[in-house]
């Protein structure tokens, strides 16, 4: 349970000057920080206010007016009424949390909303704003111990002043769901300790025939679910010490190692099986980041980084989703009634692919945030660094300008690598080999840097994603 919640002052000072020179009479937006369930505090970092809707209308606006109560036949007047209320589009403040969440690295967590409105306002409109809460935290979980709590805060314009509630998710959307919590501006940012790690994983994933898995996509994403299996008994190594039940570290930046379990290889076992269509090889490296107050435990540490990891994967996937559902848009306007759209790569049916496939993953990139802070960004093979301040300006709400220079592209260096075929994954390599298989084998279904003595091995990037599947076998021998 969050006891007391501690504000960075610069920041929300920032935030306070600014919305009170614009004269709006409402906004909402979204608290960024952390909830430490060991220290049972929260820590905000910063406050993000959601952008127009793509009609261009506020995410936020207030809605009636101060009313004059003078009754017939009375000499004085009776005190004003204020009616006023928010009207407030929560499926966009939603959307927006879900966008700013794959910007964020461990540690760090969209923690609640704040709204800028007047007490009367506020007051009349609990339910809508625990209704904004519980969307923005269902779009944006915390993923590592996902809390029950998250934060309400309130900047009032008249009298001025700053108050914080608690909003517990499992309780009915009243007005008890709001719990008054202890709220002080403070020093917070310069409190973070930094921790990174580089996961380098291959993943062999077996189809069967008999599996219910068919879409690609679907595969991967069930890939990634293993991957969260693997890493939750991953033992750590921080800055070449193993950690069993450490305290907080001292320093700026400190280097974490995942120790895997050694793992049945399934890829082996695949070959052993009667109903195998081929398999799907996915193989690269994730760069990831946590920052922690310096009074947490280490192994808090090893869990956002986990955390991360996986969130990463799944945002990357998400991405290629989203790319697929404008695609999809895009030609249903466009289409002419004798067109036939070509099918994204990742909405193919395993079972019926007769041909090789490639799939690349969006790669990751860090940008400066706040004090030593990076947050991360997605960027499309085609893509360049170019496009961050367009999404950090819109999302992030960052007006100053960007230095390129200062952007951290850790997935971009590039490692020597070849494309597996399905046999030379699947089959042991205790099996016997004819001259004549061999060859069988290289006319169909070698892959990648192997194909071709053109194909270079720079082409396959360690920090670029790829998933690559073989020719379907029919027949196993």
């Amino acid at each position: 349970m969050v006891k007391a919640v501690v504000a960075e002052e610069s920041r929300l000072t920032i935030v306070e000057d600014r919305l009170a020179q614009s004269a709006i009479p409402s906004e909402i937006g979204l608290v960024i920080g952390r909830i430490s369930s060991s220290l049972d505090r929260g820590f905000v970092f910063d406050l993000i206010p959601t952008p127009p809707n793509d009609a261009g209308e506020a995410a936020c606006s207030l809605v009636g007016a101060i009313k004059d109560d003078k009754k017939k036949g009375s000499k004085g007047k009776s005190p004003a009424v204020d009616s006023s209320s928010l009207v407030i589009d929560k499926d966009w403040v939603a959307e927006h949390a879900r966008q700013v969440r794959r910007m964020l690295p461990g540690g760090v967590k969209v923690i609640g909303v704040y709204v800028w409105a007047s007490e009367t306002a506020v007051k009349n409109s609990t339910l809508m704003l625990c209704q904004a809460v519980k969307a923005v935290a269902e779009a944006a979980p915390l993923t590592v111990i996902d809390s029950e709590e998250r934060l309400l805060v309130h900047i009032c314009y008249s009298p001025r002043r700053w108050t914080c509630r608690n909003f517990f998710l499992t309780s009915n959307l009243t007005s008890n769901s709001l719990r008054p919590s202890d709220f002080k501006m403070g020093r917070v940012l310069t409190s973070l300790q930094t921790y990174k790690c580089i996961y380098n994983f291959d993943m062999r994933l077996p189809v069967s025939r008999a599996s219910n898995v068919q879409r690609l996509i679907n595969v991967i994403r069930n890939g990634i679910s293993i991957q969260a299996d693997v890493l939750k008994d991953a033992k750590a190594m921080i800055d070449g010490n193993l950690v069993v039940s450490a305290p907080s570290t001292l320093g700026d930046l400190h280097e974490i190692e995942l120790l895997l379990p050694f793992l049945k290889d399934t890829s082996l076992e695949a070959c052993r099986q009667k109903e195998v269509d081929g398999i799907v090889v996915i193989r690269g490296s994730v760069c990831s980041f946590a920052y922690l107050n310096s009074k947490e435990p280490v192994s808090e540490a090893v869990t956002e980084i986990k955390g991360d990891i996986i969130t990463s994967l799944q945002s990357r996937l998400d991405i290629i989703c989203d790319e697929v559902d404008a695609d999809k848009e895009a030609h249903d306007v466009h289409e002419d009634a004798n067109e036939v759209a070509s099918e994204h790569v990742s909405q193919l049916f395993l079972h019926s692919l007769r041909k090789q496939c490639n799939l690349s993953f969006p790669r990751r990139v860090f940008v400066p945030w706040l004090a030593d802070i990076y947050i991360c960004d997605y960027l499309q093979p085609s893509e360049t660094t170019a496009v961050l301040k367009e999404h950090c300006t819109e999302l992030m709400s960052m007006e100053a300008p960007m230095d390129m220079t200062t952007v951290l592209e850790p997935e971009k260096e590039a490692l020597s690598l070849s494309a597996e075929s399905f046999w030379d994954v699947a089959v042991p390599f205790q099996c016997a080999e004819t001259s004549l298989e061999k060859k069988n084998r290289n006319d169909g279904t070698i892959t990648g840097s192997t194909a071709t003595s053109s194909s270079k091995s720079s082409d396959f990037a360690l920090y670029r994603w790829m998933a690559v599947i073989s020719k379907t076998l029919q027949k196993l021998k």
